[in-house]
């Protein structure tokens, strides 16, 4: 890809404590709601949104509060804060049941959402997904609150997430994401998501009715070892796993195309 392809206008959906922005193909396929990892947007889906549309889904990508284009004055923000949001979403749009995507931290929001609002879930996809508390060293501590701090400190780290290839327009969406974080209340917010505990949204995964999928980068350095933390998620939410060969943590950005291939094929799937 030699661009970022156009994105749909933002728009927003105000709630209690905010507001939440997205954008949405709109179109009559199958919906797909796709959620980004926290100290991201819902730009990360930049390259794998138009090729969903063009397998033939509405693809509707969401912010995070306290990120992006969505309001940073929220009174929480933890994973099932995340999922109430994407609830309240997916009920205005009112064209389920949908195909929900997380990612990294909304890994354990996808396992809220499904067990809390399974008629709006057709199938779920954890991109990779933190869905437990996994235990920390203290040098692991020290990692998380340093690059906590500042916008600048926390792209130091998040450039490290790509170890095989870049997006073409990796420089431009970097500043961007930059930009976002910059804005008042948003690096506050990032802090409050790593200090957030998922053991809430790990304890319903026993209530999972809905087919899952769990794709994971054979590369992700945020696992000490990918491929065994994507069997142990599938174990937990009867799953079945895809390894894209070669990625990072973010295999819908670095290999666009084979991570819409699995998630076509896991949804085609699923609508069967």
């Amino acid at each position: 890809m030699t661009a970022t392809p156009a994105t749909p206008a933002t728009r927003h959906l105000d709630l209690p404590g905010g507001r939440i922005a997205y954008d949405d193909t709109e179109g009559t396929g199958p919906l797909v709601l796709c959620l980004p990892g926290l100290g991201d947007t819902r730009g990360v889906f930049r390259h794998a949104a138009p090729l969903l549309v063009a397998a033939g889904y509405r693809v509707v990508t969401a912010d995070l509060r306290g990120a992006g284009e969505s309001s940073a004055d929220w009174a929480s923000y933890n994973p099932e804060d995340s999922a109430e949001d994407a609830i309240a979403l997916l009920r205005h749009l009112g064209a389920g049941p949908a195909i929900v995507v997380g990612t990294s931290f909304t890994g354990a929001s996808v396992l809220w959402i499904a067990a809390e609002a399974p008629e709006l879930v057709a199938g779920i996809v954890l991109s990779g997904p933190f869905i437990r508390d996994i235990p920390k060293n203290a040098v692991i501590k020290a990692a998380e609150w340093l690059v906590g701090r500042t916008p600048a400190l926390w792209l130091t780290y998040w450039k490290t997430l790509f170890p095989t290839r870049k997006p073409a327009d990796h420089a431009a969406y970097a500043a961007r994401l930059k930009t976002s974080l910059k804005q008042p209340g948003h690096v506050a917010a990032l802090r409050a998501m790593l200090a957030s505990s998922r053991a809430a949204c790990e304890s319903r995964a026993a209530e999972l009715t809905r087919p899952a999928l769990v794709v994971m980068g054979t590369k992700d350095s945020d696992f000490k070892d990918p491929a065994a933390e994507a069997r142990l998620v599938a174990e937990r939410t009867h799953g079945t796993v895809v390894m894209v060969d070669g990625s990072g943590h973010y295999p819908q950005a670095e290999f666009p195309d084979a991570w819409v291939a699995a998630v076509a094929e896991f949804a085609a799937k699923t609508a069967a």
